[in-house]
């Protein structure tokens, strides 16, 4: 039998990039990586944002690869259109930044950082075995069959994707239809009309020339939203996500994807002339599952092999940076000799929390997609709890820190309570804009930047704080998100208000 210290099941991304950091930082462990494909092909999850990109960059060292291989990314961009579904791209109104962003964040081609970090690892040690599946696996002695060899491994790590073999082999998969009922449908095409070629030099200049065909673009409508994202080399990756009503039959075809997006007539313009590689779709995308580790069975799952909930603000990356971290840090401690039993719980609730607290991002708010007035006020006030809650902690390493994770996870319940109580807030502006007829009222001309809650403190994030800060600058992203959708509902009181009395008991 040949035993190796960790067996990675999937040679994706997820799987990769844990195998790069353990040779890096625990380089004593023998990796084993197994991707049963010899091809590498195009996959969902291209666009990148912070907490993925520091992990690539800082942790893995991969910067100077990823500016030389990959397309830099400017941020998140939002366009909302008319109810008929007709403005040009130049007239609708617009959420998106008028420079780069601060901290980088990157477009990938799924395909070829996938293909270049095998080699990598196998250039590094890492014993790559591609062609043949992992088969007969047996997790409590930890042993599977591999081309005729049998295999011991002291740990074994999911990154199969939506195979999930350890989730299902465990019961460990929790439906979420009743929950998050959305499905996608997507593709990759040459030929897609550049975002910078437009002829219109005053809508050019309100974003100060920042290359917009860089962003991840979305097109916003009520109950779903169209994506544009750049690959690099002339391709350019499609896609709609939304409630499942949206989908009609035949919409999982070539012709009938098409069809769906030409009801729109700015994407349909971006898509004129397009030519098509290929297409992929979910009929559900948001699932969880009932564990992310498990110490004392020394086991992890991994990216999609875990738990997925929502492609909106691009957040499948940063769970995988999570997760990777989390992992690398059991297996480094596991194999010094400690006890991980513990540890792995507090990682693996940690997770769960936020999986909850990132699905209540998009639960029940696919209908306000459509409004610029409002999901103006939403993405301000998420980007700045993105930053202030979520990017600051990792940044400055925080989250391996058990002590600093209980503290956490005490809050967790309030942290919910309050993302819950916007969620409701919002959910309840936009009945009140649809019962006014003012839902689409500002969807043509208007410009912001996304930056609202941001603007003289975004220099802090990564930097020592104390707790006092981080609650007073959550105090005022609270307060902006209140004020803000309490002037759409008519109800602004004029009031700033203590965290404590923002935050429902």
């Amino acid at each position: 039998m040949k035993k190796v210290d960790v067996a990675i099941l999937g040679g994706g991304l997820a799987g990769n990039l844990l195998a790069r950091q353990l040779r890096r930082e625990v380089p004593g462990a023998s990796v084993m990586v197994i991707e049963q494909s010899h091809e590498r092909g195009w996959k969902v999850g291209e666009s990148t944002v912070e907490i993925a990109a520091h992990y690539l960059g800082v942790k893995l060292g991969l910067s100077t690869y990823l500016y030389d291989q990959h397309l830099p990314k400017n941020g998140l961009r939002f366009f909302f259109d008319t109810d008929r579904r007709d403005a040009t791209l130049t007239q609708m109104s617009e959420v998106g930044t008028d420079r780069p962003p601060p901290t980088p964040s990157f477009q990938l081609d799924r395909a070829r950082i996938e293909q270049d970090l095998l080699r990598m690892n196998t250039e590094d040690g890492v014993d790559v075995r591609v062609g043949a599946p992992a088969r007969n696996l047996d997790l409590d002695a930890r042993t599977f069959a591999l081309e005729g060899e049998t295999i011991g491994a002291r740990w074994i790590v999911d990154g199969t994707g939506r195979a999930s073999t350890i989730a299902r082999m465990r019961d460990l998969r929790l439906p979420m239809e009743a929950v998050h009922p959305i499905a996608s449908v997507w593709g990759r095409y040459e030929g897609v009309r550049d975002f910078d070629d437009v002829p219109d030099r005053a809508w050019r200049a309100r974003s100060r020339y920042v290359a917009r065909s860089l962003s991840t673009n979305h097109f916003m409508y009520p109950g779903y939203w169209i994506w544009f994202i750049p690959l690099g080399r002339g391709v350019t990756s499609v896609g709609i996500v939304g409630e499942k009503h949206v989908f009609k039959r035949g919409s999982r075809t070539p012709e009938g994807f098409l069809s769906l997006v030409r009801e729109h007539g700015a994407p349909a313009a971006m898509m004129e002339g397009a030519r098509p590689l290929d297409l992929e779709g979910f009929t559900q995308l948001a699932y969880a599952t009932k564990r992310f580790f498990h110490g004392g069975e020394r086991w992890a799952l991994l990216g999609d092999a875990g738990a997925f909930h929502d492609p909106f603000y691009s957040p499948g990356s940063d769970f995988i940076s999570l997760e990777c971290d989390f992992t690398t840090d059991l297996i480094r401690r596991e194999l010094a000799g400690e006890d991980v039993t513990d540890r792995a719980r507090t990682y693996d609730a940690f997770m769960q929390f936020r999986y909850d607290a990132t699905l209540l991002l998009y639960k029940d708010l696919y209908p306000c997609f459509g409004c610029y007035d409002l999901m103006r006020v939403k993405l301000n006030f998420d980007l700045g709890c993105y930053y202030n809650l979520w990017l600051d902690p990792i940044v400055k390493g925080e989250h391996l820190d058990e002590k600093f994770l209980m503290s956490e996870l005490a809050r967790g319940p309030e942290t919910l309570a309050a993302l819950e109580h916007f969620s409701k807030l919002f959910q309840r502006a936009r009945e009140h804009l649809v019962a006014t007829g003012a839902y689409y009222e500002k969807n043509l001309g208007e410009y912001n930047v996304g930056v609202d809650c941001l603007r003289h403190w975004l220099e802090e994030v990564g930097t020592p704080r104390k707790r006092r800060q981080i609650r007073e600058r959550t105090e005022e992203v609270f307060n902006y998100g209140r004020r803000e959708a309490l002037k759409l509902l008519g109800e602004d009181d004029g009031k700033t208000l203590r965290l404590d009395e923002l935050v429902p008991a």
